[in-house]
């Protein structure tokens, strides 16, 4: 896989639903294009929203039982790209409170190199009914 830009600057996303390759969202189709730096897996409750997913990284529902590494796939972005993936999740330019922007440490499978990524994380009240997905792998749920 090409290597993410050598830059200060350069900031790193964890997807792992609908933005992950193939998904209605691919990031790989979004402009400007991201570079594709390998898969991981974050601890977490992984959640079946419908058309999307939606991962709870901490509180009750991820504490213990139902906690499972979620897969998914590292890509270095641009700025630019942020701005585009913040209006796909709803975070700008109103949030809708859906989802939360955070910050997770992921170690890649390929070399083991630990990177600090944004994820975006669903706010527990769009949770209230929603189905856990024990496997840990939206796309496989397709």
């Amino acid at each position: 896989m090409p290597q993410p830009p050598r830059s200060d600057s350069a900031r790193h996303v964890f997807v792992y639903g609908t933005l992950r390759r193939g998904g209605s969202n691919d990031i790989t189709r979004l402009d400007p294009p991201p570079v594709p730096v390998g898969t991981a897996a974050v601890p977490g409750v992984l959640y079946d929203l419908g058309a999307y997913p939606g991962i709870a990284l901490t509180g009750p529902a991820s504490e213990g039982e139902g906690r499972v590494p979620v897969l998914g796939e590292v890509y270095a972005i641009t700025p630019a790209l942020e701005r585009c993936l913040d209006r796909i999740e709803e975070i700008w330019p109103e949030p809708s409170g859906e989802y939360v922007k955070r910050e997770v440490v992921v170690r890649l499978k390929e070399g083991g190199a630990e990177l600090s990524c944004l994820i975006y994380e669903i706010a527990p009240a769009f949770l209230r009914g929603a189905p856990r997905l024990l496997h840990g792998d939206w796309m496989a749920a397709r």
